[in-house]
């Protein structure tokens, strides 16, 4: 090796040695939604900033989230700039030994790549780029159960949603008997991923949908911020935070459940939407208007009842006409847990542009992903009272959706399911 590699292979391990540790992160289709970016690197300490808390560009590629632990990673990981959702169904005849070894090919591949290592067979497509914040996250369908014999294993959290009135669901790009959830903050580094475990499916499994996501890229604003929608709003204030004492009960199946959930302790519940915006509608729509259909500022967050973007909504206060100034069927007073008994999940979606539709609109929204211990008090609560009656609604339509159960993370010398699969 010349001298010149010898610094090349030193640099680089100087570039990797700066990894930054993982946070809790989130975003919303609507300004009642998850923690930004800001929020995440605040919230977990992280390193991989440089001065005044900016994310270090540099450090981009460097920062790597651990494959072995508690949780599967993906949950709360900082927002990643890259991801990319993948529903597979195993093939016909396949059962729970085929299910076994390839959650194993999985597991492995996902933890060498989450290392910046090359997998088996490796195609190249992320040479010369670090981990890069990538996290692999695997989940279970209700008709993963059947098509294994594991239907007594099945948890009733993992019922089918109910129908909602506002739904215009296309059943080839829902559901499905696994589910993997790819965030990166490299965009070669997310479709390396997603081509090596697509390749491991081999003959075992093949993909029933696929859908891309994106948000705002690390180091992009001069400090750490909640990210916006594709609607312009700043799109994550409200998601229960790491640091609150109910977190872990809330989005989290606790450690010692029994009975069918057993299998499930550390794990969490993944409901998954792709829901398009309308956003020539809304971008008709004055500010003014905008902001009261939502209940927040536009420029910054804050409720429309005044402080800044982390001030509690003050949902009783009236204007001098006498009217509340947050509008009754605003997105944020709907949604907010104090008006669902205290229903509450950590959004952490990506936005996706699929191209221009022929009557020339944009095919553009939210791939939404949601987590929670339990989304029959999470997810469905929220949801069916934003179906009878939100003001964003005329503005969005929800055209796929999911529900997985996410197990817990694999212990060392484990694989993700494991304990699903070999109890």
């Amino acid at each position: 090796m010349s001298n010149d590699d010898d610094n090349l292979e030193i640099s680089r391990r100087r570039l990797l040695g700066t990894v930054g540790a993982a946070g809790a992160a989130g975003l919303a289709l609507g300004a009642a939604g998850g923690a930004g970016v800001y929020a995440a690197a605040a919230d977990s300490g992280s390193s991989a900033s440089g001065a005044h808390g900016a994310t270090a560009l540099t450090a981009v590629g460097a920062t790597e989230a651990m494959f072995h632990g508690k949780h599967q990673a993906g949950i709360t990981t900082p927002l990643q700039s890259r991801g990319h959702l993948i529903a597979f169904d195993l093939a016909p005849g396949a059962g729970r030994k085929e299910a076994a070894a390839l959650l194993r090919r999985w597991s492995t591949t996902a933890k060498a790549l989450m290392a910046g290592e090359p997998s088996a067979d490796d195609t190249g497509i992320a040479l010369d780029a670090g981990p890069s914040s990538l996290t692999v996250t695997f989940g279970f369908g209700y008709s993963f159960f059947g098509r294994t014999g594991l239907t007594a294993r099945r948890p009733e959290q993992l019922d089918a949603l109910p129908a909602f009135s506002a739904d215009a669901l296309d059943p080839k790009r829902s559901e499905g008997d696994l589910w993997v959830q790819i965030g990166a903050d490299d965009a070669l580094v997310a479709f390396h991923a997603l081509r090596a475990l697509q390749k491991d499916a081999g003959a075992a499994a093949k993909v029933r949908w696929q859908m891309n996501g994106f948000n705002r890229s690390a180091g992009a604003t001069a400090k750490p911020m909640t990210a916006r929608n594709l609607m312009g709003q700043v799109d994550g204030t409200g998601n229960p935070k790491p640091s609150e004492p109910d977190f872990d009960q809330r989005i989290f199946v606790p450690q010692g459940a029994s009975g069918a959930q057993e299998w499930m302790a550390g794990g969490s519940y993944a409901v998954v939407r792709r829901i398009r915006m309308l956003l020539d509608d809304w971008e008709r729509l004055p500010l003014d208007k905008q902001e009261k259909v939502i209940g927040r500022r536009k420029s910054d967050g804050a409720p429309l009842t005044g402080g800044t973007e982390t001030t509690e909504l003050d949902l009783d206060k009236t204007g001098a006409d006498g009217k509340l100034v947050i509008p009754d069927n605003a997105h944020s007073r709907i949604s907010a847990p104090e008006q669902n008994g205290g229903a509450a999940m950590l959004r952490r979606p990506f936005s996706f542009h699929d191209g221009i539709g022929t009557d020339g609109t944009p095919d553009a929204g939210l791939l939404f992903i949601c987590w929670q211990a339990d989304p029959l008090r999470g997810f469905v609560p929220v949801q069916r009272k934003l179906d009878r009656g939100d003001a964003l609604s005329p503005f969005v339509r929800h055209e796929a959706s999911g529900l997985f159960a996410v197990p817990g993370g694999a212990a060392e010398g484990e694989y993700v399911g494991q304990r699903l699969l070999e109890s």
